[in-house]
């Protein structure tokens, strides 16, 4: 089964180059998001190797294995609009661009890969003519049940013809986190100028590689997240496309991520410094060198170390583990780091869809909160740790009757009180 749904690239996806150089490998893994039913924990999972390679022309660090995307997003469960945090983050999104592109009543808006309609939903409020294009059907149909108009399909020229056909041109497309999942980036940026009218704006984020690199976040990847993005690739990118990147900002989500500003090669909207800002630092912080790559590697290995070294010295005196937050990314520090049912006794999450399942790989039960209530942990792990500060605000009980968090990258941490 593996061998039919897995294609290796032998070429860089953004310019093509053929000189790529492998400096991270966390071995082979179960997808991050195939969580397991009960009756499915006996069935032996898939697995695909997950290594990093980087382009030594324009400096893109990538996956060269690619699982294929019917398979990653055919029964998804991961939902935006179970976080709070991402409600406020796209409401704030929404408001920011109504504003500064001067978009009007019956503006249409295209969100790609959009989920529940998350970012569509505060831009219909607005006033905005909204359409969501969401691969996972089962997650397209709560985004229509909810009145955010979505059409269950992958993005591609064909579609985008049909949309700008039936609906027009777009003032704004969007996708955030969706373009590091994109293998055919030519293709996506292709399927974006037919949709986007001569004067409209692609405004994407993706998590930056400068941050996970700086921070440690090697478990932000995972094989839905094909490209590890900075500036000096996606410059080279648009440029060789006929588009061109106007502004750059930063943004907290995911641990550090680029929102990036985008148009049409001869429209009219001035460009920011912002661009040559970002290449400048890149180049100081030696952010492309193989040797930062390296280094990156090993202190993941450190970290690896550190937390199983920490996890082990508490269950040998007896404390009970569990884990809070069950996102993709906890899936690559459980698999890669070994961290199994055996010393997670439960994870807690928050989303309905994967309560009552098992994580991948290490199968580890995934529990409603109210199991903390019956069932006391001494410590929590917490995986989704670009949560941590709200998580451990909301479980100020835990701490108050002694309940300790592990806080696992960039370093292990325990916190017995939040600021």
């Amino acid at each position: 089964m593996a061998q039919a749904i897995l294609t290796k690239k032998e070429n860089c996806r953004v310019c093509k180059g053929r000189d790529l150089k492998k400096f991270l490998s966390l071995g082979s893994m179960p997808l991050a998001n195939a969580f397991l039913s009960p009756k499915n924990l006996k069935h032996k999972e898939p697995a695909f190797p997950l290594e990093v390679y980087l382009c030594s022309r324009c400096s893109l660090a990538q996956l060269v294995d690619v699982v294929s995307p019917k398979v990653l997003f055919k029964d998804y469960v991961y939902v935006s609009s179970t976080s709070e945090s991402f409600v406020a983050h796209f409401r704030s999104f929404a408001q920011e661009a109504w504003k500064r592109f001067d978009l009007r009543p019956g503006s249409l808006i295209v969100d790609v890969g959009s989920n529940d309609g998350i970012l569509l939903k505060p831009f219909k409020e607005l006033g905005a003519n909204v359409l969501g294009v969401e691969p996972a059907a089962n997650i397209a149909k709560i985004a229509n049940n909810n009145g955010i108009d979505t059409i269950p399909a992958f993005f591609s020229k064909e579609l985008a013809k049909r949309i700008a056909k039936t609906r027009g041109r777009a003032a704004v497309v969007t996708a955030t986190n969706v373009f590091a999942h994109v293998d055919d980036l030519d293709g996506f940026v292709g399927s974006m100028q037919e949709l986007l009218s001569e004067e409209g704006v692609f405004i994407f984020e993706v998590p930056y590689l400068g941050d996970m690199i700086r921070k440690n976040l090697f478990d932000t990847i995972y094989h839905e997240h094909l490209s590890y993005f900075s500036v000096k690739p996606l410059t080279f990118l648009f440029k060789r496309l006929g588009m061109e990147i106007v502004d750059i900002q930063t943004v907290a989500s995911h641990g550090g991520s680029l929102r990036v500003f985008v148009k049409m090669l001869g429209g009219s909207r001035a460009s920011r410094d912002s661009v040559e800002s970002y290449l400048q630092k890149e180049k100081e912080s030696k952010l492309h060198s193989f040797a930062t790559m390296k280094d990156f590697a090993r202190r993941i290995a450190k970290n690896k170390k550190g937390l199983l070294d920490m996890l082990r010295d508490l269950k040998s005196q007896g404390k009970k583990i569990a884990g809070y937050g069950a996102p993709a990314k906890g899936n690559t520090l459980l698999n890669y780091f070994g961290i199994d049912y055996r010393i997670l006794e439960y994870i807690i999450d928050d989303s309905p869809w994967k309560q009552g399942l098992f994580t991948p790989g290490t199968h580890i039960p995934v529990a409603a909160p109210s199991r903390l209530g019956q069932d006391k942990p001494d410590y929590l792990l917490i995986l989704a740790w670009n949560f941590a500060e709200p998580i451990m605000k909301k479980l100020a009980s835990f701490q108050a009757e002694g309940g300790k968090f592990i806080i696992p990258v960039p370093e292990p941490q325990i916190v017995s009180s939040h600021a």
